[in-house]
């Protein structure tokens, strides 16, 4: 009985190590020995018996040393809640259909080995979510999934990194940034960093980066610009410079209005029944189109250039429905 309890205990704490090496790049055993309450000896004899499971396990000696989850030769078992394994599934189902390039027939196989092993309550809850959701499939500009993950373990440990990037005027440039989030709106992936040539924070669009390698050294974390990351890329966004700009009066509620449009579209109400609408594009024909998605009626004055665009569209949709009818 003792043997059966002392047998589960070091289980338990096998696991509980593995999911420390697996949080972070690397831990130091003095680190791991507080975390887990154990002794340095029990942490070296943890580290051989997860070698022996088939866990890559490297060490590195010296004060500055520490022990790290390498790469090994093949995956070995992954430790996922319930709740990680449903959302690894269906993230994976969903990228089947798009949005990064080249990782469709990936995301197939991947998930086939996953539900190979998935219990039964757990296939059902995956195949219930995904009979009963219908997905779009992007039509934005993709990135590839090696550059992703590539940028996502840069902002992990901290390294930095230097890029060349295609600006929206098309002229290219060399940044020396270190990244800290990565942020996916609407059919585009951003990369939050500091700006080292700048001297400032930065937002850049992944698909018109390429990374140069290797990558490092590693920086002293800075404080982020804002607690919500998300909401500091949309307004990133909205405050570029665009070529035309557009402010209209709409009449429709602007929570109503907020459903239909793109979340990098501004939109401030006036009463219950108006709010103004601020849409910034480089092309008066992507205006029109932001406008004719309102589904309301609205009053526009600026551009002129959009107001000539919109007099020849709707001449083109009267002849098309007279044709029609």
């Amino acid at each position: 009985m003792e043997d059966h309890k002392r047998m589960l205990n070091t289980s338990a704490r096998l696991l509980r190590l593995l999911t420390l090496l697996e949080s972070r790049k690397e831990w130091s055993g003095k680190q791991l020995a507080e975390r887990l309450e154990i002794s340095a000896r029990t942490v070296r004899n943890d580290i051989a018996r997860l070698r022996q499971l088939g866990y890559p396990v490297g060490a590195a000696p010296g004060v500055a040393g520490g022990y790290r989850l390498a790469s090994g030769a093949a995956m070995p078992p992954l430790l996922l809640e319930d709740d990680e394994a449903v959302a690894v599934a269906v993230a994976l189902r969903s990228s089947a259909g798009g949005g990064v390039s080249g990782i469709e027939e990936t995301s197939v196989r991947a998930l086939v080995k996953l539900e190979q092993v998935f219990p039964t309550r757990l296939r059902r809850r995956v195949n219930a979510l995904q009979a009963y959701t219908v997905a779009v499939t992007p039509t934005g500009p993709t990135v590839d999934p090696h550059l992703l993950a590539t940028i996502a373990a840069t902002c992990r440990d901290n390294e930095l990194i230097r890029i060349d990037y295609k600006k929206q005027d098309g002229t290219e440039t060399t940044r020396s940034v270190e990244p800290y989030r990565i942020v996916h709106i609407g059919k585009r992936w951003y990369l939050v960093a500091w700006d080292r040539d700048r001297h400032a924070w930065r937002t850049f669009r992944v698909d018109r980066m390429q990374l140069r390698t290797p990558t490092g050294p590693h920086f002293t974390p800075r404080e982020l610009p804002a607690e919500d990351i998300a909401a500091y890329v949309t307004r990133s966004i909205r405050s570029a410079p665009m070529k035309y700009e557009a402010r209209v009066i709409v009449k429709a509620p602007a929570s109503v209005i907020a459903e239909r449009v793109p979340r990098d579209i501004a939109i401030e109400p006036i009463d219950e029944e108006t709010c103004t609408v601020l849409a910034r594009s480089n092309s008066v024909e992507m205006l029109a189109l932001y406008l004719g998605m309102l589904d309301a009626d609205f009053t526009v004055t600026d551009p002129p250039e959009l107001v000539a665009r919109m007099g020849m569209l709707a001449e083109r949709y009267a002849a098309a429905a007279k044709n029609s009818a």
